[in-house]
């Protein structure tokens, strides 16, 4: 949609012209399952945004509309809810409410949101609404706030109103992304370095269209697993804070007095820290042939020790290999369905997309959906 588009569908509703705010999905990498434990983590904004249309209202209430959803939704900031409704409007209330708490003061207003990002594929659709409404529910406040500080607000918006443990990844990267690069961000201090991607490269995200029940009960219960990990370290050393603290070394060495379900997730975490900065390296110098490995790598562990994969990953991985132009690939995002991202060769995009999916619909009867997209800057107002 057109932002001309939207603004005439906004004024329709509400009878008044709306100012317009986008933010992006995002794609990782590599680097999964770290942002949690204060890790580093590669991730890139990609070419799909939410966009929210914004107009203030003379009371204290939110009108949220959705050109994809029917009916609307609406709370009065002066009581705003204790509980989230499990309706997609809880990411926009959610930051609403975490922004008040802080001390934010704005008017009433109706929002109109517009979604381009593909939603349970893992590219972060949460975080892109989230992004894109705190721009435009501070834009009626008359106050700022820097992008790394709306990262934090969006990230707590999803933790405690909407209940999802998420990490800072996907709301940092969708504030602070850069066309043409990714991100290696230190999930600790936010300090962040610009990745280039080669230009002879394209970004070639592949969605198995399935998404499994299991994935949000999952993903609370993997970082659970590493806060126990965390409280075994630290009986053997105080200073440690988190698994991004725990060296390959000392893992070894303790490795046998750790449950085996909790070995293994602090071994996944452990050495993609390692994967991650390594990869960052090879980007750099466009060492692709070990970019491939550490990728896969990810991936095998992914799989094996955090067991977040799923056949569908696991197959849409696997038809990317021997592909022309094909650079590395694995599984992105939380896991248990969701996308692939693959680095390919910009002169064999198109080929590379149309025989993934030609293989991957023969192994499941599915059929993919795959995007070719560029790494995007981040959010702005429009």
């Amino acid at each position: 949609m057109k932002t001309s588009e939207l603004s005439q569908h906004f004024e329709k509703l509400f009878n008044a012209p709306p100012r317009i705010f986008r933010a992006p999905g995002r794609v990782n990498l590599i680097g999964e399952h770290t942002d949690y434990n204060d890790g580093f983590v590669m991730p890139a904004a990609v070419g799909f945004s939410t966009y929210v249309g914004i107009a203030p209202r003379p009371d204290r209430k939110l009108v949220i509309c959705s050109d994809e959803f029917p009916g609307s939704f609406e709370f009065d900031l002066d009581h705003p809810p204790s509980a989230r409704s499990g309706n997609w409007s809880d990411y926009v209330v959610g930051v609403a409410v975490s922004l008040e708490r802080r001390g934010f003061r704005f008017s009433g207003s109706n929002l109109l949101v517009h979604g381009e990002v593909p939603i349970g594929a893992g590219l972060s659709s949460s975080a892109a609404i989230e992004v894109a409404s705190a721009l435009a529910l501070l834009s009626l406040s008359g106050q700022q706030l820097p992008l790394p500080e709306i990262a934090r607000v969006c990230q707590e918006a999803e933790n405690i109103f909407v209940g999802a443990r998420v990490g800072i990844m996907d709301q940092f990267v969708s504030c602070m992304g850069r066309a043409g690069h990714a991100l290696l961000l230190d999930c600790r201090s936010l300090e962040f370095q610009l990745v280039p991607l080669s230009g002879e490269n394209q970004l070639v995200v592949c969605n198995t269209m399935v998404k499994h029940d299991v994935a949000a009960s999952e993903y609370n219960a993997r970082r659970a697993e590493c806060e126990e990990g965390v409280r075994y370290f630290v009986k053997w050393n105080p200073a440690i804070h988190a698994l991004r603290d725990v060296s390959v070394e000392f893992l070894s060495e303790h490795a046998h007095e750790l449950p085996a379900t909790i070995r293994k997730r602090c071994s996944h975490v452990i050495h993609e820290n390692l994967r991650t900065t390594e990869a960052a390296r090879s980007l750099g110098s466009g060492d692709f042939a070990r970019v491939r490995q550490l990728m896969r790598e990810s991936h095998n562990s992914l799989r094996d020790l955090y067991e977040v994969s799923c056949r569908e990953l696991d197959v849409m991985v696997e038809a990317a290999e021997g592909l022309s132009g094909f650079c590395g690939g694995r599984m992105t995002g939380g896991g248990f369905g969701g996308c692939t991202v693959n680095l390919v060769r910009q002169g064999n995009s198109s080929e590379f997309a149309a025989r993934i999916a030609e293989r991957y619909q023969a192994a499941t009867g599915i059929e993919p959906q795959i995007y070719c997209c560029a790494a995007g800057d981040g959010a702005e107002a429009v």
